[in-house]
């Protein structure tokens, strides 16, 4: 199991960092949406239930296993605090491409503002 979400967020990274590194918009974004994904990912796979602790209240018939909330919840944050950005990135783009007209970055360096 270990080994495969290694590889899962190994794939996602690369992915991502290859994407964000190329010239238009729309690549970069999906890039940063992946990246996002592989972070969570890895935080997901390398929390791991406390050893040698036990739930505060025993009640019969349930389970006494202790669940770390913390991850779970930096992985929330993280899901929105992403999904904020991502909708920012696309406004951003959508605006870029109604002034530019494009979604190339290196036409973005080339335009010469003359106002």
């Amino acid at each position: 199991m270990e080994l495969d979400a290694l590889i899962l967020v190994f794939i996602l990274f690369s992915v991502s960092s290859y994407l964000i590194m190329q010239a238009r918009l729309t690549d970069f974004i999906f890039g940063f949406a992946l990246l996002s994904n592989g972070i969570n990912l890895m935080i997901l796979f390398t929390s791991e239930n406390p050893q040698g602790k036990t739930v505060p209240i025993i009640i019969e018939g349930v389970e006494k296993n202790l669940v770390d909330p913390l991850p779970q919840a930096l992985i929330l944050t993280s899901i929105v605090i992403g999904f904020g950005l991502i909708a920012f990135m696309i406004v951003l783009a959508f605006r870029l491409v109604g002034y530019f007209g494009t979604l190339d970055t290196n036409t973005y360096m080339k335009i010469n503002h003359d106002d």
